[in-house]
């Protein structure tokens, strides 16, 4: 008898199951102790070596692991072509509204812009509206039009078509199209919620920054940054106050962060620290001389070679005795030599602190916006195996808290060493 009050009808012997007189079974197949026309659930008893019904819907780390990678991922992705679909949508309204709604008004304009050939998906984005309409699914006025039921590629189709009107305004038509056709990838895997490799993604979200810079809804050109801001950091990025990434290692934190992006083009290079090797290692003494003499004004904090904290320090290390202090003392001889050098060297500071030292800081200002390169000191691990927080202060695109962030913390921190702390000759 079924859910409804209706009895199953008996089980037909030309299906599986064999004839009546099958092994072990009654009259159609069924399997012992099993009526007659009753029809057996796939999760009941099953055979050896066969699937149990129900037996994937339990998830491992493993999986769930991947599972929030792939959300990750496509969260990134789905910002980016928002931000893209969105941009294009103003673009498009803003050269072809003025053309064509004069003639033919209202949200008929969209349509005799799209002609004959965009017959098709223009008249399927009025039902989507239509229906949006009815359903309550438009919750801004300013959603209410045919726009802005436009996917990327008919907006795209759309600028193409008319190229002739946006020419004025944009140099190369290849490149953009080139860019959407990146995106589009990227596009598909997203509305499907598919795995997204990281590839693609960066992929996507190069194509998305140069377009938006094509198209002229960036605040400049992201090149002309050390560090530019991403459209995920600027929309979720007050989170996470000032902090813009973090490498387990400073090996890590040089591959996307070299020190001629960290240190070319500073206005105001301030360093503390045990030897400062990121900056004196990796940077050389030409290139700090014309830092300086281009107009950078720097002060750079060493911990005293001389003092008893390089003592502990190299016993918490391991180190042999004076190992680290002479490292120290080399460092400052280098500095010594490159200010040495300079035609006005009261621009390059060099001072020594006597204290237990806690972290060492990069603070990094240029003429726009400002860059920190953070590291705590561990007890059993050097400089180069610490965790790194790179943060950014100062100028364009900074969280509405920063006057609260890292960055200034770390900023009154050094200050208030180098107050205290006394000039090398």
């Amino acid at each position: 008898m079924s859910s409804g009050g209706l009895e199953l009808p008996p089980g037909d012997s030309s299906h599986e199951g064999g004839p009546a007189d099958a092994p072990g079974g009654v009259p159609g197949g069924a399997p012992a102790g099993v009526a007659a026309g009753t029809v057996s659930l796939a999760g009941g008893p099953a055979a050896a070596g066969s699937v149990r019904a129900g037996a994937e819907l339990d998830w491992s780390t493993e999986a769930w692991s991947e599972v929030r990678t792939r959300a990750q991922r496509a969260g990134r992705a789905y910002i980016w072509l928002n931000l893209i679909e969105q941009r294009l949508r103003s673009v498009v309204g803003a050269v072809l509204r003025p053309i064509y709604e004069p003639v033919h008004g209202g949200d008929d304009w969209v349509v005799a812009a799209a002609g004959p050939a965009g017959q098709e998906w223009v008249q399927r984005a009025v039902a989507v509206r239509e229906v949006s309409r009815r359903k309550g699914y438009l919750l801004d006025s300013a959603d209410d039009n045919v726009l802005s039921f436009l996917t990327l590629p008919q907006l795209r189709e759309l600028m193409v078509q008319h190229w002739p009107c946006f020419e004025p305004y944009f140099d190369d038509r290849r490149e953009i199209e080139l860019a959407l056709d990146e995106l589009e990838v990227t596009r598909n895997v997203v509305s499907r919620n598919r795995a997204l490799s990281r590839p693609v993604l960066e992929q996507a979200e190069r194509a998305s920054a140069r377009l938006l810079e094509v198209l002229g809804g960036g605040a400049g050109s992201p090149s002309a940054d050390r560090l530019p801001i991403d459209a995920v950091e600027d929309l979720v990025g007050d989170r996470y106050a000032d902090v813009v990434s973090v490498h387990p290692d400073r090996v890590r934190l040089q591959r996307q962060l070299p020190a001629e992006d960290l240190f070319g083009g500073a206005r105001r290079l301030d360093a503390i620290g045990i030897g400062l090797n990121l900056l004196v290692q990796n940077f050389s003494g030409r290139r700090l001389v014309r830092l300086t003499e281009a107009g950078c004004r720097v002060r750079l904090l060493f911990l005293n070679p001389a003092s008893s904290a390089v003592k502990r320090r190299e016993r918490e290390l391991g180190l042999r005795k004076g190992e680290l202090s002479r490292s120290v003392e080399m460092n400052i001889l280098h500095v010594r030599r490159v200010r040495a050098g300079l035609r006005d060297p009261s621009r390059f500071e060099i001072h020594v602190f006597d204290e237990t030292p806690r972290f060492t800081a990069y603070l990094v200002e240029g003429q726009n916006s400002g860059i920190a390169v953070v590291q705590s000191y561990l007890r059993r691990a050097r400089g180069m195996e610490s965790p790194v927080l790179v943060l950014r202060g100062g100028g364009r695109g900074v969280p509405k808290d920063a006057d609260h962030g890292l960055f200034t913390t770390y900023r009154e921190e050094f200050e208030s060493m180098w107050e205290d702390s006394r000039p090398v000759s």
